[in-house]
């Protein structure tokens, strides 16, 4: 009699689906027999700047030593994050990317007599790693396409461990002030943690937004979570960290894998810090691509979600599985959200001015295919 394995799993991890990233341009270019030179991939809000040099040959010095395994604890990594933040090196807690720094919070401080709070439309590693360990997920209905702050305060019970924000938020592009935020940490017990996840706050202006890190001593039950992915330019390298109070950084490194960050990209993402320029322009990118992409959805008539973020949600309808699948036919790969609960959106992330263009023009093609343009 064959064996079922999966009724060997545990629970949580029996129901789960296996997260779906953005498709990779060899991927598409295997399916429909396309060219991956013209294919551009707008779909995991990745930097389209390409990696900085000043990260790249920091990265080329590191593999002479590719013999030799990282240093455990990223003392350089972190001596620079503690330089350029005013914290101690033990607040700091490093992770292959922001997502195993998720996956480790929930591992230590939930279980499966746990709550766990996030929002509605909020990234999906945040029920996935909740689901896994067996705790139950509170999903807070959104408001306005964003977190519901008074909501989620008020979700939060006896049971609650732990609650997830994500400012700005993956995939809506929404943004909380500075003063919701206090408002809201405000409210959560301090035996509740609160993990503050910032991945895009880089592209983030302006004195009215947070800096979760200056809060760090005022609220102890804080910790924020970012990753050198987006406007670092270094996803492939899987860098991401999360600073808190040295108490709950004691905790998490208990359970961290050794070796998690490799040194290619913990000698990248030391020198890419010192690099502002390079975080200056991608800036400048992508506040300039978002307003690209806005105007020519007003052109266009289609309404979309204004974004603080690297990426931009636009609502085409119905037929939105369709103009997916056209968009692909025509080399563009953007990220459909139905598994956000967002069926009629795409997530567009943001390109070079041509590639922006070239998006434009094939979603006007792709509108006008299903019915929906003129």
């Amino acid at each position: 009699m064959a064996v079922d394995y999966q009724s060997l799993a545990v629970k949580g991890v029996q129901a789960l689906s296996p997260y779906q990233p953005g498709k990779p341009i060899e991927e598409l270019a295997r399916e429909l027999g396309l060219n991956p030179a013209e294919i551009i991939k707008l779909a995991s809000n990745e930097n389209p700047l390409g990696p900085s040099e000043t990260a790249l040959a920091a990265a080329r010095k590191a593999l002479e030593e590719l013999c030799l395994y990282p240093d455990g604890n990223g003392f350089d990594l972190k001596q620079a994050l503690a330089n350029r933040f005013g914290v101690a090196m033990n607040q700091i807690t490093l992770g292959n990317g922001s997502n195993d720094v998720l996956e480790v919070i929930t591992r230590c401080f939930a279980d499966t007599d746990s709550e766990v709070v996030f929002s509605q439309y909020a990234f999906a590693v945040y029920p996935l790693v909740t689901q896994a360990i067996g705790a139950k997920g509170v999903s807070v209905p959104a408001k306005d396409w964003g977190h519901d702050l008074d909501a989620m305060a008020a979700a939060v019970t006896e049971r609650t461990k732990l609650v997830f924000v994500a400012n700005p938020n993956n995939p809506t592009g929404t943004v909380h002030t500075a003063d919701a935020i206090q408002a809201f940490l405000d409210r959560i017990p301090e035996q509740v943690l609160v993990v503050l996840d910032e991945a895009y706050c880089e592209y983030l202006t302006g004195d009215e937004f947070p800096d979760g890190i200056q809060l760090l001593d005022r609220y102890p039950n804080l910790i924020v979570c970012r990753t050198f992915s987006k406007a670092w330019g270094l996803a492939a390298l899987r860098v991401g960290y999360s600073i808190s109070s040295a108490a709950i950084a004691d905790v998490l490194n208990r359970v961290r894998q050794p070796f998690n960050v490799d040194s290619i990209a913990l000698a990248a993402a030391t020198a890419v810090l010192g690099d502002e320029v390079y975080l200056n322009r991608s800036r400048e990118v992508n506040a300039a691509g978002l307003r690209q992409l806005a105007e020519g959805f007003d052109r266009m008539g289609l309404p979309y979600i204004p974004s603080a973020g690297n990426f931009i949600a636009v609502e085409v309808g119905e037929q939105a599985a369709g103009i997916y699948q056209s968009l692909l036919a025509h080399g563009v790969i953007v990220r459909p959200v139905a598994g956000y609960g967002m069926p009629g959106h795409l997530r567009v992330s943001v390109g070079l001015p041509e590639e922006n263009e070239r998006f434009l023009d094939a979603l006007a093609q792709s509108l006008v295919a299903a019915g929906q343009g003129g």
